[in-house]
């Protein structure tokens, strides 16, 4: 069966004595005042015993001579009332102690009803309890408050609230509710989870778990058990007084555990962040001096560097400055901003709770950051001109020197050109200031290894342009092969010429019929032919002989001149005129290839299989005339003659 109690009516449900009979209010009332007087002496007790007094057994002769009750005043006043009667004997001086208590009493703002001096000496219990649960009121639950609610409906807020978790908790009074020690294990678990174990609980022992709270909350907390398990748990209506004292006694002891919890936290978040500007500013006095150093330090390094005067080493000092500037200046352009940050946050964390503002030790506030800062950069522009300054100075100095080198080479090179141009005289004689010529030229290969250097360093320099010259290496090498090969055509010509002039059996016709056939198949100009260059030119002249004809004339050739140089040639060609070769050999010849016509086509040349270059050199030798297609015949009759004296028909 459910159990409510309706404070409002002060009364209990259905089949719980309602409404109650004259003779049950009588017995609950005398019960009320047992346990009423019971609990509040135990309570007045621990205000006596705490201050060194002995405890009272009985209100009713312990409070009658007003001593007992002035020494409770004086506790929880907690002042002194003057003197007083300390063993009073007669009645008057036990009044007068009474009634010193009473005014004071009063004088607290505590009103008090129908009671005198004589109710407490004749011990009135009713108006002694009536007394003492003012007082209760007064310096035990008055002071108590939650959210606006004061006293008594303050005290029942705080509990609903602290046990409102608990589902077996239904506080609604300060009577039933209690009745089965839940709500008091709940408080307890509540605040010290740690003294109970609330699941544990047999929900259906009332005796048990009322017993364990009293004890809990006495050995552990310091409250003192007021009441007695039958208190609560042997009566249907236990005392709404006496449970509000005892339970108050929870009220205070938790507020003063929050309390003291609560100036902990206070003291520890105060130390905290204390612990943690002090930790930020070591930090950053830390950090700060670290910066500092490292910029002093590089700026050190800076002042000592030196240049050695090569491009190479100008181009380490630069890519060093660049690397710094990419990597260890780009940090220290964090950490600074860190620091700041830094320093910014202590100061709001101290303004935030009115605390002093930090000052820097000397050399480490934000502003002196500031200009050790811009000495650096200023240090920096210094570091950056000398490189500069450094890499020009090279540049230009590597451009001199490929100028100087390009120069003087071409000039000494123009004048061996200048020489070459001015050699006259005899063949002989030419022939030998020529050969000079060409023993001045070696040397030349050794100046252009070092204009190839200096043009090297220039290219590794990124050196493009060059205003003290206009020669580049390329100009120079081709200028220094064209005069090579102009002195060994030079030498080489006159060799002809004098072979030439020494060959006295050949016409001149013959002979520029010859040099000519000459040059033209000597393709690399090494005024020597190799054998396939000497089968085309022998065939262009009408001379043409087997494969194996051929390699004994150039084996021949090579054996005795070593090559098949223009004497080589001409000796061979003598020969084969002497020996072989007649004009009208020759007319025979192309008539034979010609099919007896007086001129010969292309197609005529190409059928008698001669060598494409011959046939090419004849194309270009004989004159020729477009027939009616517009197709060339050439005039081998003519070009002959041409060739030939008139006589060697």
């Amino acid at each position: 069966m459910d159990i409510t109690y309706n404070p409002s009516r002060m009364s209990w449900g259905a089949g719980m004595l309602s409404p109650l009979s004259p003779n049950t209010m009588e017995t609950l009332e005398s019960r009320s005042r047992d346990v009423q007087e019971r609990t509040f002496c135990k309570w007045l007790n621990t205000k006596l015993e705490a201050n060194g007094y002995p405890a009272m057994t009985s209100l009713v002769r312990d409070l009658s001579d007003g001593v007992r009750l002035i020494q409770l005043m004086e506790i929880m006043g907690d002042t002194s009332l003057g003197r007083y009667n300390k063993n009073p004997r007669m009645r008057i001086q036990k009044a007068e102690n009474v009634n010193k208590a009473l005014e004071f009493i009063t004088s607290r703002g505590v009103k008090l009803t129908n009671i005198g001096p004589e109710d407490i000496i004749d011990g009135n219990l009713k108006l002694i309890l009536g007394m003492i649960w003012t007082l209760i009121l007064r310096f035990t639950i008055a002071d108590i408050s939650e959210e606006g609610l004061s006293a008594k409906e303050g005290l029942l807020l705080w509990c609903q609230r602290k046990t409102a978790p608990y589902k077996e908790v239904d506080v609604q009074d300060f009577s039933y509710s209690w009745s089965d020690g839940l709500a008091l294990c709940a408080l307890l678990h509540c605040h010290r989870p740690d003294l109970i174990d609330y699941d544990k609980l047999d929900k259906t022992d009332r005796h048990g778990n009322t017993r364990l709270a009293f004890q809990i909350a006495q050995e552990h907390l310091g409250i003192p058990q007021l009441l007695e398990v039958a208190d609560l748990c042997d009566t249907q209506h236990p005392d709404e007084r006496s449970v509000m004292t005892y339970v108050a006694g929870f009220f205070h002891a938790f507020s003063s555990m929050e309390q003291t919890e609560t100036v902990t936290r206070r003291v520890e978040k105060f130390a905290e962040l204390m612990q943690s500007v002090w930790t930020s500013k070591n930090d950053y006095e830390r950090r700060a001096r670290g910066l500092l150093d490292a910029m002093s330090d590089m700026q050190d390094v800076w002042a000592a560097k030196y240049f050695v005067g090569t491009y190479a080493d100008a181009l380490q000092h630069a890519q060093s400055f660049q690397t710094y500037k990419q990597t260890t200046k780009r940090s220290w352009v964090t950490e600074k901003q860190d620091l700041a940050t830094l320093f910014g946050n202590v100061q709001t964390k101290l303004k935030t709770y009115g605390l002093r503002e930090y000052l820097p030790p000397p050399g480490l506030a934000p502003a002196e950051i500031d200009m050790a800062w811009n000495s650096l950069l200023q240090a920096e522009a210094t570091r950056s001109r000398a490189i500069n300054a450094e890499i020009r100075q090279i540049k230009d100095k590597l451009r001199h020197q490929f100028a100087d080198l390009a120069n003087s080479f071409e000039k000494r090179l123009r004048q061996i050109s200048s020489d070459l141009s001015a050699v006259e005289g005899p063949l002989e004689e030419q022939l030998e200031q020529v050969r000079e010529l060409q023993t001045r030229m070696p040397p030349f290969s050794e100046s252009l290894l070092a204009v190839a250097a200096a043009d090297d360093e220039c290219r590794a320099a990124n050196v493009d342009e060059n205003d003290y010259t206009v020669f580049t290496l390329e100009d120079l090498r081709f200028e220094l092969e064209l005069v090579t090969q102009s002195i060994s055509k030079k030498i080489a010509f006159i060799d002809n010429q004098i072979v030439s002039r020494n060959m006295t059996n050949l016409t001149p016709a013959q002979l520029e019929q010859f040099e000519s056939t000459f040059r033209y198949f000597d393709k690399d100009e090494s005024n020597t032919l190799n054998q396939s260059e000497m089968n085309a030119a022998l065939a262009s002249l009408g001379i043409v002989y087997s494969d194996e004809d051929m390699d004994l004339i150039y084996d021949q050739l090579m054996e005795d001149h070593g090559a098949v140089t223009f004497e080589a040639f001409i000796n061979l060609l003598v020969e084969i005129m002497e020996d072989q070769t007649s004009p009208a050999q020759l007319r025979e010849s192309f008539r034979g290839i010609a099919a007896d016509k007086p001129y010969v086509t292309e197609l005529d040349l190409r059928v008698a299989h001669l060598p494409a270059s011959t046939i090419e050199f004849l194309r270009q030798a004989m004159p020729s005339n477009e027939n009616g297609v517009g197709e060339p015949e050439y005039d081998y009759e003519r070009w002959l003659d041409e060739v030939f004296e008139q006589d060697g028909r």
